[in-house]
């Protein structure tokens, strides 16, 4: 199966400041607070294109257990999952986080065709450092917010290699707000069925989980609700946290949403 849809027409410059912000925008960009580093001793780098590597963060619970492969938000990088990563690793998790190239240690700069394509090579070095570092469990994926398209990318094309997806307030239109904006309809969108999040799910039939603030400004509660509903998998649950918005979910019921998460990954380990 090809991995060159096209998704040319996304990659405007005006368009990329408002999708990748931390690359292009100046706001970001000079707010050196919001382009963090990785720490030392848990950067692996994979390379996409000769001379373009991506910085990831991982961090290691034991060489046992199955590991997240997780694409993170756009105003994110993989650097400050630190923090975040120990709520992982308490519940017998590994946690290794990709960033998007300009982001971080990250070379080049992103574009949505690249993001997408950039997402085969990141699985691949994923799987290979792992097996270096004598890594035996198995290899789930998860996206949040801009992160779910890559996640569902691949598992889109590798389902047979992972043990189960996880998005966490992910787009199922991907990129609906930008229609109108590019002179697109849904209509014109949907003659490519490996283009829209929705579309791709419905070819995962591995265990799914599906975390959506119930408040979410950013992508309504809606696209979660979508996205559950056109999955496949015999194994599926939605999860909707009141009262969170997009970017509040993981601490407005802590206990819930890591417990939903460690319960896919035990249950298909």
């Amino acid at each position: 199966m090809s991995h060159e849809a096209d998704f040319s027409f996304l990659d405007r410059p005006d368009v990329l400041e408002i999708v990748f912000p931390m690359a292009y925008s100046p706001l970001y960009m000079l707010t050196g607070v919001f382009n963090p580093s990785l720490a030392e001793g848990i950067t692996r780098f994979v390379e996409v294109e000769d001379g373009v590597r991506i910085g990831c963060g991982f961090w290691p619970a034991g060489r046992e257990y199955p590991t997240i492969l997780y694409f993170h938000g756009n105003g994110e990088t993989a650097g400050i999952h630190e923090w975040i990563a120990p709520y992982y690793n308490q519940r017998k998790m590994n946690l290794f986080v990709a960033d998007y190239r300009g982001y971080g240690s990250s070379g080049g700069k992103p574009t949505i065709t690249n993001m997408l394509q950039d997402s085969h090579s990141i699985f691949e070095g994923f799987k290979q450092i792992l097996k270096a570092e004598g890594y035996a469990g198995k290899y789930f994926v998860m996206g949040r917010s801009l992160g779910s398209l890559p996640a569902l990318e691949v598992a889109f094309r590798h389902q047979d290699e992972i043990g189960g997806l996880i998005i966490e307030s992910g787009t199922s239109s991907s990129f609906r707000p930008l229609w109108g904006y590019l002179g697109k309809t849904e209509r014109d969108i949907i003659k490519d069925s490996d283009f829209q999040n929705k579309d791709k799910i419905r070819s995962v039939y591995r265990p799914t989980l599906i975390i959506h603030g119930k408040n979410d400004q950013v992508i309504p509660v809606q696209e979660g609700r979508e996205l559950y509903e056109n999955s496949p998998a015999k194994e599926k649950r939605l999860l909707i946290i009141p009262g969170a918005d997009h970017n509040d979910v993981m601490v407005v019921h802590q206990e819930e949403y890591f417990q939903a998460i460690q319960d896919l990954v035990s249950a298909h380990s």
